[in-house]
């Protein structure tokens, strides 16, 4: 095996370690978020809101310091300065989180092994469908079989005793509407910000510092929203509406990006689309998030968390591989061409909009009406949200 070959693996193993850390955290981070301010819906509004603005937050935060790092000192480092963040998390983790009582129950991993080898099939088979050819055998018999392992979790939960996802929780209300929204968002939302990143550095010239500071306003955008605007909003106009809106601006924020232009400039081709496209992530992101934790029982909010985290992720990583092919076959492929990287970029950026757009008519014709307490936000009418 060369060096290149361990380096790659090793890259691998980190990253699938990566996976299995978030995987852990962000639904055991959701369900304290419930079990700490269930009961109080306005707490609990104000609790998402800032769960959903530390992600943009850190995301920003990590492209904008990564570039910094990477100009002024090395690329490695961005992947070192992670252990001492760590370390120090851990260290006051015992100091500021809340004890909480365990539940003994079996471990589902045959159902755990079975989805995320799925998963990981479909996504690999997008992934690799650019190289081999959509109409390849191995792109096909690698889909097929990502398909066929996700049928056989479904089969091996719908007989297990304790299973890792009990099928009958997608008979709540809203809960696959919410879902849907969530995994088309992230689908939208997270090719925009690798293609628009690569559009500033590799079209429009930015260095890595800079290219970062740009995506600046767009975090700020979302975090004023996040916090200040979006649970006003859920409050008085209900979660459905706010999704199916978001989603649409979101789109279009997408396909004001398209319109990008080879010789363009990040004031007019950049800055005012992205806006635009924080508005809508932002618009959507609290209401569905909240729905579909509310919308499963309390004892199943951990079950709820996990779902919609899954969800997002799952969107994050098939929008992004279809989004890549879909940039590779419009002209991407081409590194000094500024026409043909746009080209590609645009491209990708119309279907990221067509996605948002899928998921807000998916979001108007699945959700119910709601009050805005019912999805979790901060209504005010803890009454009626604890019944």
């Amino acid at each position: 095996m060369s060096h290149l070959d361990l380096q790659s693996w090793v890259e691998l193993a980190g990253r699938a370690l990566q996976g299995l850390g978030a995987a852990l955290i962000a639904p055991s981070a959701l369900t304290l978020l419930m079990t700490l301010f269930g009961s109080r819906p306005q707490e609990l509004g104000k609790a998402f809101a800032l769960y959903g603005a530390a992600a943009p937050a850190g995301g920003t935060a990590g492209v904008f310091l990564g570039g910094v790092i990477t100009q002024y000192a090395s690329w490695p480092w961005v992947f070192y300065i992670n252990i001492p963040v760590a370390l120090l998390v851990l260290a006051a983790t015992p100091a500021v989180m809340p004890s909480g009582a365990g539940r003994r129950g079996s471990i589902d991993l045959t159902g755990a092994v079975t989805v995320t080898a799925g998963l990981a099939a479909a996504v690999y088979a997008i992934v690799r469908a650019p190289e081999t050819g959509w109409g390849s055998a191995e792109t096909w018999l690698v889909l097929l079989a990502g398909v066929a392992l996700i049928a056989a979790f479904v089969a091996i939960q719908s007989k297990r005793r304790e299973p890792l996802m009990r099928l009958g929780i997608w008979r709540a209300p809203n809960l696959a509407g919410a879902n849907i929204a969530q995994l088309l968002m992230a689908a939208a939302w997270i090719p925009m910000w690798f293609f628009l990143n690569l559009y500033l550095q590799q079209v429009l010239g930015l260095d890595a510092f800079a290219s970062g500071s740009a995506l600046l306003p767009m975090t700020v955008a979302i975090m004023i929203m996040m916090i200040v605007l979006a649970p006003r909003l859920i409050s008085r106009f209900g979660p459905k509406p706010l999704i199916v809106l978001g989603l649409f601006a979101l789109g279009a924020g997408m396909f004001w990006l398209s319109l990008a232009r080879p010789d363009g400039n990040f004031w007019v081709d950049v800055l005012p689309a992205s806006l635009l496209s924080a508005v809508g992530m932002s618009l959507a992101f609290i209401p569905s998030l909240g729905t579909a934790l509310s919308s499963a029982r309390p004892e199943e909010g951990g079950l709820a968390s996990g779902i919609v985290n899954t969800s997002y992720q799952v969107g994050s990583a098939l929008g992004l591989a279809a989004m890549t092919a879909l940039a590779a076959a419009h002209g991407a492929r081409e590194p000094e061409d500024p026409v043909a990287l746009t080209n590609g970029f645009s491209a990708a950026f119309l279907g990221a909009a067509a996605l948002a757009v899928v998921g807000a008519l998916a979001a108007l014709l699945i959700l119910r009406t709601a009050p805005a307490a019912e999805s979790a936000g901060s209504g005010d009418q803890p009454e009626k949200a604890a019944a």
